[in-house]
């Protein structure tokens, strides 16, 4: 027996002590016969000993049953339950809660099981290669997309370094990004994105290998055939009238036309191929400089002073600036400056035309935190087109290069962020939206 049992046995027997003693002292000494006093003492003593026995049941029974079923719940057995517990007394009460724990967690084991294995569904039918590495790099998880593109089953894969797998490379280096890997299955770019968890509280990675080569290649595909078309336009432009001037002088030279007329067409001739060869340099130059944007340079910005130095340029009007919080971004100044002179230049121009005016208003984006966004309003006469806005060299200004919006989506993507252009809705004019991240 143990400790809290004897205890509890003491203490009932204890308890009818004094009451069994004060009945057997009046018993021997109310002078009833022997056998009547033995018959009574054993038949009281034996009703003590059933009471203290049967408190104790009453007592130790219930704890017993309580311990077996949180021994079931730590074991994951949900199946156990306390008969007609009653929440009205201390005991029927643990007893009820007991039996609501389990429910619960019987409910969220369901839940967290169909989750599991919902997961390695999608986890195996997927065609990304996802790979699960502990902190020795040592393969602990592999999809049904890894074996594939390593070529072997997961039961040959798990317990393997990342360097014998060839996956080294993968957990080095910036993320997400493109590489080019060479596997048993496969040999292309894949697109290479990471992540961390911690899995029986020691940290783990996983790493995700996407296939980019067709897309990539189709991308590829897409941009020479823009870029074709663009420069095939340009370079059009200007060699037809290169050939054409360069045939009528030839057809002249074997005509022999006089020497005072034919010297007027030549030089008329070289003045409009010179013209035509700077505009096709001028156009090379600036289809090089859209192409070799650096990276950023990130320091710190402050929102307001960047805004209102910006507007302080443009002297052909005055540029009403609508005063924002005091926020402060990481980016390349210099690259931003260029950015906003564009759209204020582009405002400007627009406003020109109709005697408008030009403001920028700039707030914090949602959720808080997040960014800046700039807004540039003009009251201009409005965007014609949208869908060419962002394609190069395209532009509805007689001296314009079109390159202008192009530069401008170019810095903000570089920095993480967006640039749209729309006609107003609360009135005549254009809005450019700029969001850039803190």
């Amino acid at each position: 027996m143990k400790s809290y049992e004897r205890e509890i046995t003491r203490l009932a027997a204890v308890a009818g002590l004094p009451a069994t003693a004060l009945a057997l002292w009046l018993l021997w000494s109310g002078g009833a016969s022997a056998r009547t006093q033995w018959t009574v003492a054993t038949l009281l003593l034996v009703f003590w000993l059933g009471v203290v026995l049967r408190l104790r049941e009453r007592v130790v029974r219930p704890l017993q049953t309580l311990s077996n079923m949180l021994a079931a719940l730590r074991e994951q057995d949900y199946s156990l339950r306390a008969r007609r517990p009653d929440p009205d007394d201390a005991l029927g009460l643990a007893m009820y809660e007991i039996n609501i724990l389990t429910t619960e967690l019987h409910e969220r084991r369901l839940g967290a099981l169909e989750a599991t294995a919902l997961l390695q569904r999608v986890m195996a039918e997927i065609d990304v290669a996802v790979f699960a590495f502990d902190g020795d790099d040592a393969l602990r998880l592999v999809n049904r997309g890894g074996e594939r593109l390593l070529g072997q089953p997961a039961e040959r894969l798990l317990g393997r370094r990342a360097a014998d797998l060839g996956l080294a490379e993968s957990l080095a280096g910036d993320a997400p990004r493109v590489l080019d890997l060479a596997f048993p299955a496969n040999r292309g770019r894949f697109e290479v994105r990471r992540g961390e968890f911690r899995q029986g509280g020691k940290p783990h990675r996983f790493v995700l290998l996407a296939d980019v080569s067709r897309s990539l290649r189709e991308e590829e595909r897409q941009a020479w055939q823009r870029l074709i078309r663009v420069l095939g336009h340009e370079i059009n432009n200007s060699l037809a009238p290169i050939q054409s001037v360069a045939r009528q002088l030839r057809d002249q030279l074997a005509r022999g036309t006089a020497a005072p007329t034919l010297r007027d067409d030549l030089l008329r001739g070289l003045d409009l191929i010179g013209t035509r060869s700077a505009s096709l340099t001028r156009f090379l130059t600036s289809y090089a400089r859209l192409a070799k944007l650096p990276p950023p340079t990130r320091r710190p910005v402050d929102v307001g002073t960047w805004v209102q130095r910006v507007a302080r340029l443009e002297t052909r009007l005055a540029v009403q600036v609508k005063p924002g919080p005091a926020l402060t971004i990481e980016a390349d100044g210099d690259q931003l400056d260029q950015l906003l002179i564009n759209l204020v230049t582009n405002g400007t121009d627009a406003a020109l035309t109709t005697g408008g005016g030009v403001r920028i208003r700039w707030c914090e984006s949602s959720p808080p935190g997040d960014g800046v966004s700039v807004t540039v309003e003009d009251d201009g006469p409005g965007l014609p087109e949208t869908k060419n806005l962002f394609v190069p060299f395209f532009t509805t200004k007689p001296e314009g290069t079109g390159l202008g919006l192009v530069l401008s989506r170019q810095i903000a993507e570089a920095h993480g962020g967006r640039l749209s252009l729309a006609n107003r809705s609360d009135g005549r004019g254009c809005e450019a939206r700029l969001f850039l991240p803190a």
